[in-house]
């Protein structure tokens, strides 16, 4: 019988003993049932939770949870990296000097002598990882954009790398008839196929519209979900737990009470 292995030791280096931690778990003979059975894609999913948890953090101000969710966040990068080591493929040294690499790559500026010829840090930014879509073998403009975003947030990537090379409206009134356009083709619509693609077509044109005037539509449809949620508690209080039963123009109204009271 095989005795239970120790724990890693807390004096270890944070990372060192959070790797050592990684190794133990997998281990075929002694490691937990659950991370044996995992492969990247059954842990993809926690990753992309774990940062939007990091996000939520944020929005709230709220740095001890920050430190805790930044945390959950590196376990998955360890997860991913000890289970491509296993695979023989690359080790989390490797990750991080690739990132390494990545970042002294992309600020010449500062790390290889170039000159600052004066470019913002998005123009400079994006010509690199242009540079470096190319040397891949990129053919369109829109390669390497993640499949895996948000659909808003790819929408707006989507529309910023077709403007790189100059298809864009060339003032707000295009995107904005273009919205009503789309309103009046999704109202058209009949079947049900015809209206996931005209509905389609109307998000991605109000994504058009919000880039238009220069605000990032992730951070709009945040701030607007905020906005409701706020409304909407602060009317079923007004309502003393009677919201539901209330009339559509007795809740209209408590809406407008509360729209009011915010001003």
């Amino acid at each position: 019988m095989n005795p239970t292995p120790e724990a890693p030791p807390a004096s270890q280096s944070g990372i060192t003993r959070l790797l050592a931690i990684m190794a133990r778990l997998r281990d075929p003979q002694t490691g937990c049932e659950w991370d044996l059975a995992q492969t990247f894609r059954t842990i993809a999913p926690y990753t992309i939770e774990e940062a939007y948890e990091v996000s939520d953090a944020i929005e709230r101000d709220d740095l001890p949870a920050l430190r805790e969710e930044l945390g959950d966040l590196l376990l998955q990068v360890v997860f991913h990296a000890r289970m491509a080591e296993e695979l023989g493929a690359f080790d989390f040294e490797a990750v991080t000097q690739a990132i390494s690499d990545k970042m002294t790559t992309r600020h010449p500026h500062i790390f290889g002598g170039a000159d600052n010829e004066g470019q913002s840090r998005e123009v400079r930014w994006e010509a690199q990882k242009a540079a470096e879509r190319a040397a891949k073998g990129a053919d369109s403009a829109l390669d390497g954009v993640a499949l895996a975003l948000p659909a808003l947030m790819r929408a707006e990537k989507l529309q910023k790398r077709a403007v790189r090379v100059g298809f864009d409206w060339p003032d707000l009134e295009g995107p904005r008839n273009k919205l009503l356009e789309e309103l009046d083709e999704l109202a058209a619509a009949e079947t049900e196929a015809q209206k996931l693609d005209e509905a389609g077509d109307l998000l991605f044109s109000a994504v058009n519209v919000a880039r238009s005037h220069g605000v990032a539509p992730e951070d709009a449809l945040r701030h607007a979900n905020a906005k409701f949620e706020r409304r909407f508690r602060a009317m079923e209080a007004l309502a003393g737990g009677a919201f539901a039963s209330l009339s559509l123009d007795a809740q209209e109204a408590l809406w407008q009470q509360v729209k009011a009271a915010e001003r």
